[in-house]
């Protein structure tokens, strides 16, 4: 039934992204004047986790030595080789930038009176417990699972909703913008749910097989960008189900949760 939706109006689709790692995120396909007003200060705090915590895990592998002699100062020895103190150091300085930066995005949001959206809330409790575990015990590997955790929180959500409540949440999420059939919501559903479950292996992977700064592009870039192209392919999906006098409205595409601000 969406096949004679006319190419000019599919032209005008929004695609809003709720990604993880990165946050909510707003691409447009021009001709497209449907912008809101807010969306550069939005996107500037919703990534403003996600490269608070690259930069500084950046910043501190750049001056190994005032690092190494600024943490162990704070927190004692660490163990392990050079090279592994020096990663374990820097994730603590980027756990504790990236906690700060959860903070100011929240703070912000609400004196701006900006929406908060759960996975937002969900992101920065995450930093906070994973990051603050890393400091705290001296342990790299709680920060590096945190985002394979939060992207099987969001497939859990999704499947619990659906088997539990039996509600699709990411039709309930996305109904209002245009209607689908039940069994359309039901594929984009149980796609999501597959891709959380893989990018979050991919994610334990990478940073059980990569080195530290192997793994630090992928999770600021790798991650993202596989769900950026993930919420296209379902964006045009989408689409090929709307109807013609639907099809001239915003849609949303389906990511059901993010994503986050994440660190």
């Amino acid at each position: 039934m969406a096949h004679g939706v006319p190419p000019q109006r599919r032209c005008r689709l929004i695609v809003e992204l709720q990604l993880p790692d990165y946050p909510p995120l707003t691409t447009l396909r021009p001709p497209c004047p449907l912008a809101p007003k807010m969306a550069p200060v939005k996107l500037l705090l919703d990534l403003l986790p996600v490269f608070v915590f690259f930069g500084a895990v950046r910043v501190a592998k750049y001056w190994p030595d005032a690092t190494l002699a600024m943490v162990t100062g704070w927190l004692g020895a660490l163990g392990g080789s050079a090279d592994e103190q020096l990663d374990l150091a820097a994730l603590i300085v980027g756990s504790l930038c990236g906690i700060a930066a959860s903070a100011i995005q929240i703070l912000v949001m609400r004196v701006r009176k900006m929406p908060i959206k759960p996975p937002v809330w969900v992101g920065a409790v995450l930093i906070v417990v994973f990051g603050g575990l890393t400091v705290w015990l001296h342990n790299a590997w709680f920060i590096k699972w945190k985002p394979s955790i939060l992207y099987w929180i969001f497939a859990l959500m999704l499947l619990g909703g659906r088997w539990i409540w039996k509600r699709n949440l990411l039709g309930a999420l996305l109904s209002e913008e245009f209607a689908l059939p039940p069994q359309i919501w039901d594929r984009l559903m149980y796609a999501w749910v597959g891709f959380f479950v893989l990018v979050g292996a991919a994610n334990v992977l990478v940073a059980y097989s990569w080195s530290t700064d192997a793994w630090l592009n992928f999770k600021t870039f790798g991650l993202p960008g596989s769900t950026l192209l993930f919420s296209i392919v379902s964006s045009l999906y989408m689409s090929r189900y709307l109807t013609p006098d639907r099809a001239d409205e915003t849609v949303l595409a389906p990511t059901p949760a993010k994503p986050h601000g994440d660190a």
